[in-house]
């Protein structure tokens, strides 16, 4: 089995065991600090949420184990505000990233 296909099977795992909110294409908000110090804020589009976490597509890498504060509605007095680490980071062949984050603060 090659990487990819471990890949692909570990998500297809993690998509049966926690229950799933469509937010296809919803724009959503994180913030994170990279390597350098430098605090990074980028509007992103949501492709799947869960109760455990959520997959993201972003235009550029953010390394696995980076902490991230994922913020919903963002322009809303009432936003939320969710907190977790990237556990995978994928690049595509159209140059874009698939990330997934998993939600650390979680009761």
């Amino acid at each position: 089995m090659s990487d990819i296909d471990t890949i692909i099977d570990s998500e297809e795992n993690e998509r049966r065991r926690s229950f799933r909110l469509d937010m296809e294409k919803e724009l959503i908000d994180i913030v994170w600090t990279d390597d350098n110090g430098q605090e990074k804020c980028k509007k992103i589009v949501c492709l799947d949420f869960s109760r455990g976490g959520l997959k993201v597509e972003c235009d550029c890498e953010i390394p696995a184990n980076t902490q991230v504060t994922i913020i919903f509605k963002a322009a809303n007095q009432n936003s939320q505000k969710l907190f977790g680490k990237v556990i995978r980071c994928i690049k595509q062949d159209n140059g874009w990233f698939k990330v997934a984050m998993q939600l650390t603060d979680l009761a």
